[in-house]
């Protein structure tokens, strides 16, 4: 949803662009208010027992190179209307306040004050979230990806639709390139057969999921939403090499807020299009109280978020790895000289094959960088402490 301050207004220019290059006659003149440009746009949602994290921003032209504008200095807090208020506590545009409960019979709303204006969301009592009945990774051929399928428990209301939004976050374990139980001492000049460098055996990476998910349980039967897919793993990725896991956070949401996602989606894959709507069409539950300006962004109400980790081993899907050649630098019959230099580069001792073993008759021997040794140069946010979590067999709610 980053994406969101940054690209919808260019569908107000790129609408005129794409109208004169397909050759139209008459020049088009976009109906396009200058209110459209710095439109404030949120995001956020209200839920209880969790750090509620609000962001505000204002809209950038098409052909600014600047970075999203955040809005600092607002005053912003979460109210009820039963009285109750939970203000916020600002840093660089963010806005977080921890509530720890909810009620479901008040409504709630999101209060915004900044450069003179009101803001506000339209009350709403939280929607309670069933728990996940499962997740799975499913692969449909040898050289498809793996989709990550999602079954809700049974809906509290059957009467009616039923509306979610998934998100997840993902750890999988990365290895090194190689390993060593040797070093060359440069004093002695000559290879120790000993483990003095205690490089790890493997690490563990996180990330925040890279997709926001929403669907709809229309069409399924008793409106219970059963294996749709969220998201899915290219099964060259390296998150499938070896051991994956993630925990999946799914909230109910409105009807309203399912709306909106949609048109979001629509307006950032087709920017462009004739028929895309502009930023002030898109659907919202934000209103100014004070003027007639225009905001983007829903702010949903939720009384609970479910979640559920699960995990997907390696071994059980068909996972193309790249292939096991040799990247290490080799060196027949080295000088002692020209080991030591290797130590200068910054290189260690991997193998040191005599000439009775080399396949060469003469002696060899490989060097691998640090980058090859340790997982935590080798990838970028990798850390060596296993995760409280993965000694997990199982999957299952949390």
């Amino acid at each position: 949803m980053m994406r969101l301050r940054t690209t919808l207004y260019s569908v107000l220019c790129l609408t005129v662009g794409i109208c004169l290059l397909s050759g139209c006659i008459e020049e088009y003149e976009a109906d396009i208010s200058a209110e459209d440009s710095g439109l404030l746009v949120v995001e956020g949602t209200i839920c209880s027992a969790q750090l509620n994290r609000f962001s505000l921003s204002r809209t950038q032209p098409v052909n600014s190179s600047e970075a999203p504008r955040m809005v600092t200095g607002a005053n912003v807090s979460v109210r009820g209307s039963d009285g109750s208020e939970y203000p916020t506590q600002a840093a660089d545009g963010y806005y977080t306040c921890w509530i720890d409960r909810l009620e479901p019979d008040v409504e709630y709303r999101l209060h915004i004050e900044t450069e003179g204006e009101i803001f506000e969301s339209d009350p709403q009592k939280p929607l309670r979230t069933e728990t996940i009945a499962d997740v799975k990774g499913v692969q449909s051929s040898p050289e498809s990806s793996i989709d990550i399928l999602i079954s809700p428990d049974e809906p509290f209301e059957r009467e009616h639709a039923n509306y979610y939004s998934w998100t997840y976050d993902e750890t999988w374990q990365v290895y090194p390139d190689y390993k060593t139980a040797m070093y060359y001492d440069t004093e002695k000049k000559e290879p120790v057969f000993k483990d003095i460098y205690k490089f790890p055996k493997c690490g563990w990476i996180d990330a925040k999921g890279a997709t926001v998910t929403v669907g709809a349980s229309t069409g399924y039967d008793d409106q219970h939403i059963r294996n749709i897919k969220i998201y899915d793993i290219d099964r060259s990725d390296v998150r499938m090499y070896h051991r994956y896991s993630a925990v999946v956070h799914q909230r109910a949401i409105s009807k309203a807020e399912y709306e909106y996602e949609l048109a979001r989606r629509q307006a950032s894959s087709e920017m462009g299009g004739l028929f895309t709507p502009l930023p002030s069409a898109l659907p919202t539950n934000l209103h100014c109280l004070t003027s007639s300006k225009h905001v983007i962004g829903f702010v949903g109400c939720s009384l609970n978020t479910s979640e559920y980790r699960f995990f997907l081993n390696a071994g059980e899907y068909s996972i193309r790895q790249p292939s096991g050649s040799d990247n290490r630098v080799w060196l027949e019959n080295p000088s002692e000289d020209e080991c030591c230099q290797m130590v200068g580069r910054g290189m260690y001792l991997c193998e040191w094959q005599v000439a009775e073993m080399s396949p060469t008759g003469k002696l060899r021997a490989a060097w691998a960088s640090l980058q090859q040794l340790d997982v935590r140069y080798k990838y970028k946010g990798a850390y060596i402490d296993e995760p409280d979590f993965w000694s997990q067999s199982e999957n299952a709610n949390e």
